[in-house]
This record gives structure tokens, C-alpha cells and sequence, in this order.
């Protein structure tokens, strides 16, 4: 039986509760990695370059992502 990694528990809770909260306002989020406690993504659609952009990171997908899985100490978006 495979392991399940904190990358693939990362790509499942963006996959399943962060992007359809993003896709209800035209944008998207593309996994890019994690290491050292930090997840590494990509806002895109309408997400990337909006002013509401750090709100979102920070309130909506850091905080889900820190309460489910410990091991996650920040998240940056490395596509701004």
C-alpha cells in the first residue's frame, strides 16, 4: 500500500475545498511544492494580480491548510 505524503494531503485539500472556493470567483490554484513547513503555489485566473490576492493566501488558504495539517507553516505564491 502507498504512503501517503504531505504533498498529496496538501494537493487534496487544494483540489477538494480551496479550488472550488476559487473557481465560484474565476480563479484557480496550481500546486508548485512544499518543503520546510512551506507550500509553494500559483494563484491564477482572476486570483492572480487581484487586490483581494494576499487576503485570500493568508485567511483562506494558509489558514485551512496550517488547521489541517500541522506540518504546514506558511504558504507563498510564487507566481506574483
Amino acid at each position: 500500500m502507498a504512503k501517503i505524503t504531505i504533498k498529496d494531503k496538501i494537493k487534496k485539500i487544494l483540489e477538494k475545498e480551496i479550488a472550488p472556493m476559487l473557481a465560484m470567483h474565476g480563479g484557480r490554484v496550481k500546486f508548485v511544492d512544499f518543503r520546510a513547513g512551506v507550500v509553494e503555489i500559483v494563484l491564477q485566473g482572476s486570483c492572480h494580480g487581484c487586490v483581494l490576492s494576499q487576503l485570500t493566501l493568508k485567511e483562506g488558504i494558509e489558514r485551512t491548510l496550517k488547521a489541517k495539517i500541522p506540518a504546514v507553516k506558511k504558504v507563498n505564491d510564487i507566481g506574483q
